[in-house]
Formats: C-alpha cells, structure tokens, sequence
C-alpha cells in the first residue's frame, strides 16, 4: 500500500512538472545572468533585461524609471555599494510566465536584500521590477 502511494505522488509530480514545462516559456539562463550582473555590480550588463520602463526601489530613490534612468540609477548605485558577494537564495516562476528571484548583496559591512521579477514582454524576459532593500 506504501509503495502504491509513493507511486501515486511520483506520478503525479512528473505529470505537474511535464505540464509546467510546456506551459512556462524556455528562458534557460536569464536569472543566471541577472544574478551574475548583479554581483559584478555591472548596470551596463544588468540593463540588458531592464523593461522599457521598470520599478526600482533602493536606498533613497524610488519610482518607476525609463530602461536610461534605470541603468544611470544602479550604476551610481554599485559605484556607491561596490559588491563584496553576491548570492541568490531563491528563485521561480509562475504559470504566466513570470519569474522571480530573491538575493543577498553585500557591500563592505552593508547587507541589502534582492527581488528581481522578471515577465515576457514581446517575446524576451525582462526586468519589471528590481528592489534593494538594506536591512
């Protein structure tokens, strides 16, 4: 009866996994690639996957921002909190297609919290959403 249950659960978690791949679109490294800007504290590289307008959040600047402003934003924010690490602690996605990540920046003795979202637009993944949070 273990065995029959055990069955049971596997089976249907392949089926929900099988089902999500289909219904989420392929962007196999997108996150990857934001994390790796991120902790090289690179805004040129990071404003690759900035949405034409975004919602940035970080210490003393707030609002939505156009794709520019967004990357002159984070550069002299990285300027000012020159990366010591950088670690994603948890990322996914939802049906619709959007995905998440949330982070650990560390500059010198400062540690801010990361949420990115991410969503399709016009066929690419972009940056939505990009919030620094110091703690």
């Amino acid at each position: 009866m273990k065995k029959l249950s055990m069955l049971v659960i596997f089976s249907m978690l392949l089926a929900f996994a099988a089902s999500a791949e289909t219904i989420l679109p392929a962007s196999p490294g997108v996150i990857e690639s934001i994390a790796a800007s991120i902790k090289g504290a690179n805004s040129g590289e990071l404003a690759k996957y900035f949405s034409n307008t975004l919602e940035i959040m970080i210490p003393g600047k707030e609002g939505t921002f156009s794709k520019n402003q967004a990357e002159m934003i984070m550069k002299d924010f990285f300027t000012k909190n020159p990366a010591t690490s950088f670690a994603t602690n948890q990322q996914g996605s939802s049906n619709g297609g959007a995905q998440f990540m949330i982070g650990t920046y560390k500059s010198g003795k400062v540690i801010f919290h990361v949420y990115v979202l991410v969503k399709p637009v016009a066929g690419q993944m972009l940056i939505q959403q990009l919030h620094f949070e110091s703690e």
